[in-house]
């Protein structure tokens, strides 16, 4: 049972190079003195040493060092404070209302605790086992800097302060209209689909006649095929194995001792040493709270900012020029109605009363129906001998043992090494002969395996 993960191979080589000449070449009678077209294909021909190879290529010898210079760095502008005020006002400050706020109300319910006044007697799991330990603090790795206010005074103009020029805005141009008319006399709000539109008459909707429900005279057969044929065979209920629900003892109350209270020993308990905290203790330096802003910064009296906001323009109390390129250059046009490219049917609709009888009713003949035959058996033989469920195949069936490839473990197996075929599969032979028949002559055996 050799599974070979190779392509098909053949064991037993005969070493004859194959031949590959095709079948049309050897039949194929020549014609004239025209020799067959020669192949393009190279020949498996060893190409020769022609002479030694040069390692410059074409980035060695067209490349061109160059210096490397470094960039010159960009001198720093050195720092100059303005002089003058800040006008730190907002058009937030300006047009802001203040407005009075009151307290946000909670939706969330109030928290109802469930407590009495009984005093809880316990002692916790944690209380009882816990054993304090003497230990010694650790000291602190952190290196204490003393603070040294900066020397250097701060500038508290920005780089926005510094670059930004105010500029006066300036309006954009107006685009309203001039001052025009208004056009005299009522507005024409009539259109094209209101003078063109005729109305037609709708035919009445056809309505089909609803057909009346008529009862038939035969009864409801209500028998099924299974309750017409089936017939239950008569036999007794089974037993259940289920044992009676019976109460076991009394209902006397227990009188004696349990296996508890007969070897529970009372221990004594010591109070849990509590731990007191370190005092706190103030300390008895004052708190310098001065900071560098309030040091360093020179305030300055602001004004507050002027509005960018355009002036308000007059109000004129002349009507309102309401022309436009539309309505001066749109004329109306005298539109003809389209007439209907609809053709008029050719067939013509029928008038008499529609006979709804089809091929299907008026051919078809009613039969009766016969219940399909039962090929369930009569009496079923029921018999107190056990089922026989032996097989030919549980009987006679021989496990075999299953081999193993000797080209895992040869030396394990008793195999030696022989040869290797030309596809590369390797062959072994058994180390110990086996007898054939009644000969004693020993037979060497081969087998492949995985190379």
């Amino acid at each position: 049972r050799h599974r070979c993960c190779h392509k098909p191979t053949r064991i037993y080589d005969d070493g004859v190079q194959p031949n590959h000449k095709t079948e049309y070449l050897e039949n194929y009678p020549g014609y004239g003195n025209i020799c067959p077209p020669e192949s393009c294909k190279p020949k498996p021909e060893v190409q020769q040493d022609r002479g030694r190879m040069d390692g410059i290529s074409t980035f060695k010898s067209d490349y061109l060092p160059h210096d490397i210079v470094k960039r010159p760095l960009q001198a720093q502008a050195e720092y100059r404070p303005k002089s003058g005020k800040i006008d730190l006002g907002t058009i937030y400050q300006r047009d802001y209302n203040p407005h009075k706020v009151g307290p946000v109300t909670l939706a969330r319910p109030r928290e109802r605790k469930h407590t009495s006044d009984a005093k809880v007697d316990t002692i916790p799991t944690y209380r009882d086992d816990y054993r304090l330990w003497k230990s010694q603090r650790t000291e602190s790795c952190k290196v204490e800097h003393a603070y040294e206010p900066p020397s250097e005074k701060f500038g508290n103009p920005s780089t926005f302060q510094d670059d930004y020029i105010p500029r006066q805005p300036n309006p954009p141009p107006s685009f309203k209209p001039c001052e025009a008319k208004l056009p005299e006399g009522p507005f024409d709000g009539n259109t094209i689909h209101r003078t063109a539109y005729v109305l037609h008459e709708m035919e009445p909707m056809f309505v089909r006649p609803r057909e009346e429900y008529k009862p038939s005279d035969q009864p409801f057969e209500d028998l099924t095929t299974h309750q017409r044929d089936f017939r239950g065979t008569p036999g007794e209920q089974a037993k259940s194995c289920k044992p009676e629900s019976k109460k076991l003892g009394s209902d006397a109350p227990f009188k004696g001792t349990t296996e508890f209270q007969d070897r529970y020993q009372p221990w004594l308990v010591t109070a849990p040493e509590f731990h007191k905290p370190r005092e706190y203790v103030p300390p008895t330096d004052k708190m310098d709270l001065n900071s560098t802003n309030r040091l360093d910064y020179v305030s300055h009296k602001v004004s507050p900012a002027a509005p960018i906001r355009p002036a308000p323009g007059r109000r004129t109390t002349a009507p309102f020029q309401g022309k436009t390129t539309t309505r001066e250059d749109y004329q109306p046009w005298s539109v003809c109605r389209q007439g209907i490219i609809k053709k008029e049917q050719e067939i013509q609709k029928p008038t008499g009363k529609f006979s709804d009888s089809t091929t299907f009713r008026s051919h078809y003949t009613p039969h009766q129906t016969n219940p399909p035959q039962s090929f369930k058996p009569v009496h079923t033989v029921v018999t107190g001998v056990p089922f026989k469920d032996e097989t030919l195949y549980r009987t006679e069936y021989t496990p075999k043992k299953q081999e193993v490839c000797p080209g895992h473990h040869p030396a394990a197996l008793g195999y030696v090494y022989v040869n290797t075929d030309s596809q590369g599969h390797k062959f072994y032979r058994q180390v110990s002969p086996e007898r054939s028949g009644t000969n004693c002559n020993a037979i060497p055996k081969e087998v492949a395996g995985v190379s």
